[in-house]
């Protein structure tokens, strides 16, 4: 099966609006003693439940799933000698009958599996065969103490069928196809590669998702010895989602009506964002805040991370390094910037509140019920960790952060250490034990804060950093990152595949600390000179002569994710800190986001309608192209551009393939290729390999210094070749109108026959018009 390409799409949606109150299954089956339970959630989503134990396929999904978006009136059941029949216009599933008894061999009489067989099939809406289950596990074991069962499911794996998502993973440097990988989809900050975050959906070339409705530690083997499946180390049943589509916008949207919807984040989430380990204090935050505005670079947001504080857990704000948060804000604010503060979850011994949220139970436990502090394996001392699976104690964290820290002014809260950096195998949660609920944490914590940040202030679209993420984390109006990367340039050639699949998992707003975060080594192993000077910068990079050119292709390529956060535990992390030629580069591409922020931000709308992400890899826009299946050094950023980042050090020419079914623009020289080829493409270190689609529209905004500011379009580029469509979207940036359709939405249509740019609804085309070529 092929899919369409997002591009053609754009509006056939699936809805997302969900029926009240909570569908009863289809039906509860029994094959033999395995109980099988189907149910609905719209015409092209079944949820599928086996177990022994009649109970647990009756009890409804996990966390994550929005349960009242249950929908079964789209389906028909028919029951017969060869099974039964679930059947809507989107797809079809077929259980198979069951297993008629027989005498076993000598064979089974000894490794026979105990659980009665189930196998089923899944149909599209052409009738083509997408998806085959032919196994399933229960395993006893005793796991924290616990009863329970290692449970898993086994599909095949055809020989054309490629593998896309379950989350974060920063393995690989190239490659994104899962195919032949087993992936331990659980969060490890000391992944040895980067930290891994489970998000466990799964996409497929062949038209389909799997939602594995598991939180415990989990593996993903994809077409590993003929088979693909999904093993999961505690839980009593095997529950899934599958998803059909056409196309990536139906998935999305199906992946968007079981776990929630992506928010468009506020608009200066789009800005640039500057950040460092750390700022020590106001004067110094003002000190780079001013210097943006006095070089008239454009700047959006100020971070203040971490030991702004008097103690870890202490939750207050250190009078002697910020004596006046509020005026510091209120200088942000009349700057037209906005600020994040971080804010931890660990609360050290002694501490103000330990032993207030120790008697209280508020805290992660042992076997024991004894607090946990700290982790033994990395001399970690710092105390006990909210336990954000308890609702009263999401309310206590909520309302200490909010009285002593969001109340001065603060705009929004970097929540770190959210996989949680305290692991919770062994140990115990209010709802169970770690091991059971190993990845919840992320969800319930970074939703707890955001529930409750839009109660307080229900006009003001949220916004949270988060270093993690699990099933429905993109409804919480989270932006997510990579975690603490290192500082290299292989730790810059694994973002690409990483961030790729981290946005086919559904989580549509990911980046990465430009820069890498981790403490700068003093020298380098480079052996090409570097394409940039560092005499003047080595105050901050010493002798690691090539970090100023690193720090710049991270940039550039920033430029072109969703976020583009400026990040690192180093003396200086600011666009002037590597040096004038470094710097000058660098503002370049600033002044270029800003010009993109249209563009962006009507990217941003589609997300909120589809799910679908932004930055994608370009088996979504090309799925009937082979060679694009498994590339993962380069992206489509929104429906025109194609990006190609340079992630080693001295290059200045790079191959870069140009998917067939289009014809493509070189940027930055308005050259027109034709598609299906590999080209080499020039690279000097002021350009990342960036081509546009023939057929795009390209809004380019106004120089502005922060989207504090209108910003009116300076032009419209049109890159010819196709006929092309292009919903120009706009609204306040700050508020939740938009969810009330209170926005400005123009309608460009560029006919390629007549040469011609029209705006729909009456409206006149808002800017110059220039055809690149013509």
């Amino acid at each position: 099966m092929r899919l369409t390409p997002m591009r053609a799409i754009i509006g056939a949606l699936v809805a997302t609006t969900a029926p009240a109150g909570f569908a009863a299954p289809l039906t509860t089956l029994d094959r033999n003693g395995a109980f099988v339970s189907i149910e609905a959630y719209g015409p092209n989503i079944v949820h599928v439940t086996i177990a022994v134990d009649k109970a647990e396929v009756l009890k409804g999904p996990g966390y994550g799933i929005l349960a009242g978006n249950a929908d079964n009136s789209a389906f028909r059941h028919s029951g017969g000698k060869d099974g039964d029949v679930f059947t809507s216009s989107a797809m079809t599933l077929r259980v198979n009958p069951p297993s008629v008894p027989r005498v076993p061999s000598q064979g089974e009489k000894y490794f026979a599996p105990s659980l009665a067989s189930v196998g089923l099939q899944v149909k599209n809406a052409k009738g083509e065969e997408v998806l085959n289950m032919g196994g399933w596990e229960m395993s006893p074991q005793t796991v924290n103490g616990e009863k329970t069962f290692q449970v898993g499911a086994s599909f095949s794996a055809p020989a054309d069928e490629h593998y896309y998502g379950m989350g974060q993973n920063q393995e690989s440097m190239s490659s994104l196809d899962l195919r032949g990988r087993v992936i331990d989809c659980k969060h490890w900050y000391d992944a040895p590669a980067g930290e891994t975050v489970c998000v466990p959906f799964m996409v497929s070339s062949k038209g389909y998702g799997i939602v594995w409705d598991n939180p415990s530690a989990t593996r993903f083997i994809a077409a590993v010895n003929g088979r693909t499946g999904f093993q999961s180390n505690v839980g009593e049943r095997v529950s899934f989602f599958v998803i059909t589509g056409n196309n990536p916008q139906e998935l999305y949207s199906g992946y968007a009506r079981v776990t929630g919807k992506t928010p468009i984040p506020p608009k200066a989430a789009f800005g640039l964002i500057q950040s460092k380990a750390r700022y020590e204090s106001q004067q110094e935050v003002m000190r780079v805040a001013n210097t943006y505005r006095q070089k008239k670079y454009p700047l959006d947001i100020m971070v203040v991370d971490w030991f702004y504080w008097t103690r870890m857990g202490q939750m207050d704000i250190d009078p002697a390094q910020f004596p006046d948060p509020e005026g510091m804000n209120k200088q942000l604010h009349d700057m037209g910037m906005q600020s994040i503060i971080s804010i931890w979850p660990r609360f050290e011994t002694s501490g103000r509140y330990f032993n207030e949220l120790d008697s209280k139970g508020y805290l992660l436990k042992d076997k024991d019920g004894k607090t946990v502090d700290g982790l033994p394996f990395r001399s970690d001392r710092t105390g006990g960790l909210i336990d954000a699976t308890n609702p009263a104690a999401r309310k206590w964290f909520w309302e200490k952060a909010r009285d002593n820290i969001l109340s001065k002014g603060f705009d929004y809260p970097w929540l770190d250490e959210t996989e949680p950096d305290l692991v919770p195998d062994g140990f115990h949660y209010s709802i169970g034990t770690g091991d059971r609920y190993r990845n919840l944490f992320p969800l319930v914590h970074v939703e707890g804060m955001a529930e409750n940040m839009r109660a307080w202030k229900p006009n003001k679209r949220v916004m949270i950093l988060s270093r993690a993420a699990y099933l429905g984390s993109q409804r919480t109006g989270a932006l997510f990152w990579s975690s603490d990367i290192h500082p290299t340039w292989e730790a810059l050639a694994r973002q690409i595949p990483t961030g790729l699949n981290m946005t086919a998992s559904g989580i549509a707003y990911w980046g990465n600390d430009i820069g890498g975060w981790q403490n700068l080594p003093s020298t380098t192993t480079a052996t090409k000179p570097p394409l940039l000077d560092p005499s003047d910068a080595r105050g901050v990079v010493g002798n690691n002569h090539d970090y100023p050119e690193l720090f710049t292709r991270w940039f550039q390529y920033g430029t072109f994710t969703p976020t583009l956060r400026l990040h690192g535990d180093r003396k200086e992390s600011e666009i002037w800190s590597f040096g004038k030629q470094a710097e000058a580069v660098m503002a370049r591409y600033n002044t270029l986001r800003y010009q993109l922020i249209p563009y962006i931000y009507s990217q941003a709308k589609i997300t909120y309608d589809t799910g679908a992400p932004f930055m994608r890899p370009l088996w979504m826009d090309f799925p009937g192209d082979p060679n694009v299946a498994d590339i993962g050094t380069q992206y489509m950023f929104g429906p025109a551009f194609l990006v190609a980042p340079i992630t080693q050090q001295g290059q200045t020419e790079k191959d870069v393939y140009l998917p067939a079914g289009a014809d493509w623009y070189n940027y930055w020289t308005n050259e027109k290729l034709a598609g299906g080829r590999w080209v080499k493409v020039a690279a000097p270190i002021d350009r990342i390999p960036l081509f546009v689609k023939a057929g795009s529209i390209l809004p380019i905004g106004a120089d502005i210094q922060s989207t504090a500011t209108q910003q009116a379009i300076a032009e419209i580029k049109v890159y010819p070749g196709k006929d092309v469509d292009f919903t120009l979207y706009d609204d306040d940036g700050r508020t939740y109108d938009y969810e009330k359709g209170k926005a400005t939405i123009t309608k460009l249509r560029w006919n390629d026959a007549t040469g011609s740019l029209t705006a729909g609804d009456g409206r006149k085309v808002p800017g110059p018009v220039k055809v690149v070529g013509r």
